[in-house]
């Protein structure tokens, strides 16, 4: 059996009880029933699933009632920083949250069915976008070819007939409407270049930190070595720049360099510098 093997309900509390025993170093029947609100039956099936499932099995503790994970414990999966604050998160339901909320990106249900519409049926689409740079707000006609995620809101990639090039669009600065004008796209598109080149990025502390600061940001960032390597499709690498405010004063990271992985004509990809 594996993870893969396990229904989607089963595997989701399998995993949260796995992020108890990397976290928090205990895992209880409990608390899969508080959290997701199955009998202690239940829990008890899971744990046995997830004791089949990790090498180096946890122990039951009789003075703790718990199972504790031994010292080299290694996860069946990793986890985000959202994963682990949920179980080291002691706060009580009446009190005020622990978390900074998070900012409610919006997107309109007609923008995303258009866009997802044209990008399904490879056509392209007319719209008002407005520019966050220029202000300006005209019609044009774009291609959208997907979706992008940058971790916080949804983005899409586009060729635009009025720049003659690929750019990433934000759907929530397109104005809404009930329709949109499609067309066919009657000549192939120009090849994507920046989306298929593959950015590898590294990463250093800031020189401007003293050997202590560098210390603290090679735990904070997971440094393994004396760089930090960041993978990325070229095309999202602004993203990476501003969410990781790499370009900002006072950075604690900066580029040592950044390699350009490029497409070749037989669909590997080569290293240039």
């Amino acid at each position: 059996m594996t993870l893969d093997n396990l229904k989607h309900a089963q595997r989701q509390r399998l995993l949260f009880l796995d992020r108890c025993f990397t976290w928090r170093g205990v895992g209880r029947r409990r608390d899969l029933t508080d959290r997701f609100g199955i009998s202690t039956a239940q829990a008890a099936n899971d744990f046995r699933a997830y004791l089949s499932l990790v090498e180096d099995a946890p122990e039951y503790d009789a003075q703790l009632k718990a199972y504790v994970a031994k010292r080299h414990h290694r996860p069946l999966a990793p986890s985000s920083m959202q994963d682990v604050f949920e179980v080291l998160d002691t706060s009580s339901e009446d009190e005020l949250p622990a978390a900074l909320p998070r900012a409610n990106r919006w997107l309109d249900t007609h923008v995303a069915i258009a866009l997802h519409d044209a990008i399904s049926n490879k056509r392209k689409i007319k719209i008002s976008y407005t520019s966050m740079s220029s202000g300006e707000t005209a019609p044009q006609w774009i291609a959208p070819t997907r979706f992008t995620f940058d971790g916080e809101t949804i983005h899409f990639r586009a060729y635009s007939f009025k720049r003659g090039e690929f750019r990433n669009f934000h759907p929530s600065r397109i104005e809404p409407k009930i329709d949109y004008p499609t067309g066919e796209i009657k000549a192939p598109l120009p090849f994507d270049l920046e989306w298929h080149t593959l950015s590898v990025i590294w990463l250093r502390p800031s020189v401007y930190l003293s050997s202590a600061q560098a210390a603290v940001v090679r735990r904070e960032y997971g440094f393994s070595d004396d760089l930090l390597k960041v993978e990325v499709r070229k095309a999202l690498e602004f993203y990476i720049d501003r969410r990781w405010g790499l370009n900002e004063p006072g950075a604690r990271l900066e580029k040592v360099k950044t390699e350009l992985v490029w497409p070749e004509d037989n669909g590997t990809l080569s290293t240039r510098s």
